[in-house]
């Protein structure tokens, strides 16, 4: 793993100063070179829910200092979270860890290097982060209608179905955490139509929404989730609520009342910011099957900046999108109650750099709903459900571009009946530019396309689609560990698109083999660093992709991602993450399964 960039680097201070604080702390292991000598009187001070501040005192000719932290009072394994170069004539060092999750428990050990030998680890040394900053736990209630602020010294948790009305903005510091209340079935945050949310965390300080339960105690449907609503255009006519909305009469603040996103016309609409920012254990079902989701995106327009999003653990799908066109870009989902990534009813917007991870299928809290027994990669739709005047060629189609996808499913064998357990689900009249993806250990296939109106009206009924006219190809996919590349039967459509022509690759050896890192298995004791999603030297990931966009591909990125990052292009390598590039994903996100 890469030194931590979450760090403030050195904080020099007088030698005098830090023995006169340091001094009675852990003693140190024998080292392992006649040079080095594990740094001494380490401590560690909780700086509130999303910071703990490690000292150590070192030697004067010292190099640098390895710091690493694991998860809870025993960790059976250690990741690099520092590397803290030396200063000449300073010996008493400050390192920030940023970006831990409130009240969790965590231990740290440092060791020297001095002439190119490193020393042993110092004693580990633990450190609970608290429940919040010196703000405490604030709650929050019925609707917020005029602008806020929530700042990164608090907690706020979320009682009920808190609504954000037209014409107010939330704002949202770096570091803040924002909790679902357990207490409050359903508890959930909706920015709604002419609402704004500006919630820009940083790879240091990311935004956490998560459940008020501690660590070790969560579970998936925890809360509800998080639901934007824009003034987007969606294929569905007549009033169409968000799904798991609606469950009382009328419209009191604070209660779960009928939310539609239907009816919007301007798709270059903005409702704010989201970026470095996670939702945990989420996906409440306010009615039978009628969970919400952990991101819900209806009707959400182009300007509208998205990226560097996660999600862990929720019940329902991780992200979803009702129509609209918002962009986004490196967006993570690890372990989903069904679909990670799911898009519809005339979404169009461009995704570039997604990762989904599925080792198991999750078990959500008591009378929270049920997750899919086979959860998904990709499912899109055209139109499904009543306002499809024309049925699944109702317009505006739903054609989005997804581009450098890693999607890694459960490997295990499909429950009995089920219809899911699919890397990319493309059905009822979908359009869509698959590319440069990996899809690897899904059950029942990689791929299934189903419906006529999929393949022969959006792809053109051709083998190899003509990007020239076609609205949906799939291009330049690895493909690793699946039962088999296209799923048959049923529905599905037949002999599909032909490998060769569209660049899709069965790649030899299992799914740890493509990537830099990749547990053999997945338990409770898992951490984020256990997954470098970056190629292994010599995997199929580092090449092979579709480099160069043409027809109506490239017709559709060459705007501008409203994040900044640049625009969605195409790539020599395929998968989530360049060969020797920047481990985006990398110190923000977290994995748990508790």
């Amino acid at each position: 793993m890469r030194p931590s960039r979450r760090t403030s680097r050195v904080l020099a201070a007088a030698l005098g100063l830090a023995l006169a604080g340091l001094a009675a702390c852990s003693s140190n292991e024998s080292p392992t070179g006649p040079d080095a000598l594990a740094p001494t009187a380490v401590t560690t001070t909780i700086a509130g829910s999303t910071v703990i501040r490690v000292s150590f005192t070192g030697r004067a000719g010292d190099t640098r200092y390895l710091i690493q932290r694991g998860v809870g009072a025993a960790p059976a394994t250690f990741d690099s979270v520092g590397n803290v170069p030396a200063v000449s004539g300073t010996t008493a060092y400050t390192f920030e860890d940023r970006g831990l999750v409130a009240n969790t428990t965590y231990t740290y050990r440092i060791a020297a290097v001095r002439n190119g030998t490193q020393s042993a680890f110092t004693n580990a040394l633990t450190a609970t982060t608290s429940q919040g900053g010196t703000g405490g736990v604030v709650t929050v209630s019925g609707d917020i209608t005029s602008n806020r602020l929530f700042s990164s010294d608090t907690v706020y948790r979320l009682q009920g179905f808190v609504h954000v009305t037209n014409g107010a903005t939330l704002t949202i510091q770096p570091g803040t955490t924002v909790q679902g209340d357990f207490n409050a079935l359903g508890s959930s945050l909706f920015i709604m139509r002419g609402a704004r949310i500006v919630a820009a965390g940083t790879e240091a300080a990311p935004i956490v929404f998560t459940s008020s339960q501690p660590a070790g105690s969560r579970r998936p449907g925890d809360w509800g989730g998080l639901v934007i609503i824009g003034n987007g255009l969606v294929n569905r006519t007549g009033d169409i609520e968000i799904e798991g909305t609606g469950t009382v009469t009328g419209t009191a603040p604070g209660t779960n009342y009928r939310v539609t996103y239907s009816g919007g016309t301007n798709n270059v609409d903005n409702s704010g910011v989201l970026r470095y920012v996670r939702v945990e254990f989420a996906g409440y079902a306010p009615a039978l099957n009628q969970e919400l989701n952990s991101f819900t995106f209806g009707a959400v327009g182009q300007n509208t900046q998205l990226s560097y999003l996660q999600t862990l653990a929720g019940l329902d799908d991780s992200f979803e999108w009702f129509g609209g066109n918002v962009d986004g870009d490196r967006l993570v989902s690890y372990e989903s109650g069904d679909d990670h990534f799911d898009m519809s009813e005339g979404y169009s917007g461009r995704l570039q750099y997604l990762i989904a991870f599925q080792s198991t299928v999750l078990q959500q809290r008591d009378g929270a709903g049920q997750p899919s027994a086979d959860p998904q990669g990709i499912e899109n739709d055209g139109c499904n459900g009543t306002g499809c005047t024309n049925g699944f060629n109702a317009t505006p189609l739903t054609v989005p571009v997804v581009a450098n996808f890693t999607l890694i499913g459960t490997g295990s064998t499909a429950s009995s009946g089920a219809s899911g357990g699919i890397g990319m689900m493309l059905r009822r009249g979908t359009g869509g530019y698959y590319v440069n993806g990996v899809v690897a250990r899904w059950p029942r296939g990689g791929v299934s396309v189903r419906d006529a109106e999929t393949y022969t009206q959006r792809a053109g009924g051709a083998a190899t689609p003509d990007l020239a006219i076609a609205d949906l190809a799939v291009r330049n996919v690895v493909f690793a560990e699946n039962s088999a590349v296209f799923q048959t039967g049923g529905s599905n459509v037949q002999n599909t698109f032909d490998l060769g022509g569209n660049a899709l690759v069965a790649a030899s050896g299992g799914t740890a083999s493509l990537f830099t890192a990749f547990p053999a298995t997945v338990n409770a004791q898992t951490t984020a660093a256990a997954f470098d999603w970056a190629p292994a030297a010599g995997s199929a990931l580092a090449s092979g992709g579709l480099a160069t966009f043409t027809g109506k591909l490239a017709a559709a990125t060459t705007r501008a991602l409203a994040s900044g990052n640049g625009t969605v292009a195409g790539t020599p390598f395929v998968g989530a993450a360049q060969p020797g590039g920047p481990k985006w994903w990398a110190g923000w996100t977290r994995y748990a399964q508790n």
